[in-house]
């Protein structure tokens, strides 16, 4: 199992470079002067101008920056915002609601999809799995934003379910309406997923062989079928914790949620490079880590793919 960890790891290191330079060319071969805009309208003298451009490496060539970057981001150095304040100590301070945002919806579309799934591939063609096919298909089909301000508006300011805005209720209460919503399009994907996985496998010829020997069907499903229908669920939730924690900028938005995704929008919209390629990078190795995370579970559950 260790070898296969670490043949793992040393996978991920190619991939860390690669997706980091990327990140790093894309938002400094931008267009725009970011330490103009750090102006504003009043104009500044040439002196402070050059300064800052030396002091953010502005004037080196492109590759020079990203080695020194590069170098930092080894140290756990992940950048200094235009304001002067350090990229760590600015997630620091927002990184927790999206932890948090990204955790409940994780958790809701783990226990209701897999759930709604099961109980659907259990009664294929039956009125439940009519229901989760059409309920599934309905939350694919509309947009994100439109269900987080239709919740917000019906269970929020009409009924008064749950908190509308802010975080000062706390977890998990302030986190539980805008959780749903995130994970809302992802529980419809794993539901759809489970219910066909745990189909296909109810059809193999181990359960087959399980129903002829006379064993309970409850204990053929929990023990055997829906182990295997799991394999390629477990995928799914690991790679999307991943996209949660980067995904979450429009529900953090509805919800006026002080998160990590709004402090991207927030430098995106001034061309604080630093900022973007710092959080990007750090949303990168999450990534990364859930993927390891999902390769160590998936060899748990079929030994056969350590081997391969």
């Amino acid at each position: 199992m260790w070898r296969f960890v670490l043949r793992r790891l040393l996978q991920m290191v190619p991939v860390v470079l690669g997706t980091t330079f990327l990140i790093y060319v894309l938002v400094f071969a931008l267009p725009g002067d970011p330490i103009r805009v750090l102006g504003g309208d009043k104009p500044m003298p040439p002196s402070v101008y050059e300064a800052l451009r030396h002091h953010y490496h502005l004037d080196e060539p492109l590759i020079e920056q990203y080695g020194r970057y590069l170098l930092g981001l080894f140290r756990g150095d992940f950048g200094e915002t235009l304001n002067g304040q350090s990229v760590s100590s600015l997630m620091g301070s927002s990184w927790t609601v999206t932890v948090q945002l990204a955790l409940t919806a994780w958790i809701f579309e783990l226990v209701m999809g897999i759930t709604l799934g099961v109980w659907a591939g259990l009664r294929k063609g039956g009125i439940v799995d009519s229901l989760v096919l059409s309920g599934t298909t309905f939350v694919i089909a509309v947009p994100q934003f439109v269900l987080g301000y239709s919740a917000q508006l019906v269970f929020g300011l009409k009924l008064g379910l749950f908190p509308t805005v802010g975080t000062d209720d706390g977890w998990p209460y302030s986190y539980l309406l805008p959780g749903m919503i995130l994970g809302s399009l992802s529980l419809a994907y794993i539901a759809r997923l489970t219910r066909t996985s745990l189909i296909e496998n109810m059809r193999a010829d181990y359960v087959r062989t399980a129903l002829a020997k006379g064993l309970p069907r409850r204990r053929i499903v929990v023990r055997h079928t829906l182990r295997n229908s799991l394999i390629p669920v477990v995928t799914y939730l690991g790679i999307d914790l991943g996209n949660l924690l980067a995904g979450a900028i429009i529900i953090e938005g509805i919800f006026n949620l002080p998160g990590i995704g709004q402090q991207i929008f927030l430098a995106i919209q001034i061309k604080d490079g630093p900022t973007v390629v710092g959080i990007s990078t750090f949303l990168v190795l999450i990534y990364l880590a859930a993927n390891l995370v999902v390769d160590i579970v998936y060899g748990a559950l079929d030994p056969r793919i350590r081997y391969e």
